[in-house]
């Protein structure tokens, strides 16, 4: 089963959420719709500025953790080389 990281941020810069799921849309949707409680909402965190794609759900776990694990700079390098302008790629999900 497909599983995607994702990467939200309040705006350029700012507050970065980092998740993984295995319904990317839903849970984008989810977020962005303030369904999901917690940190996310707390912080208005829903623009959708990273994602990747991985077959399986384990290894989308661990590429997970290791972002979490990231210096903040290697977040935003790693958001620049997909998304340059920090865009919200959201309306770009084949939902």
């Amino acid at each position: 089963m497909p599983a995607w990281v994702y990467i939200l941020a309040s705006r350029p810069y700012g507050t970065l959420y980092t998740g993984v799921t295995t319904e990317l849309g839903k849970r984008i949707y989810e977020h962005r719709d303030g369904k999901v409680a917690g940190f996310t909402s707390t912080y208005g965190v829903k623009s959708l500025v990273w994602y990747e794609e991985y077959s399986e759900v384990e290894s989308a776990i661990a590429q997970e953790k290791r972002i979490k694990r990231w210096h903040r700079q290697w977040k935003f390098e790693l958001i620049e080389k997909m998304n340059p302008k920090w865009q919200d790629l959201y309306g770009d999900l084949n939902r």
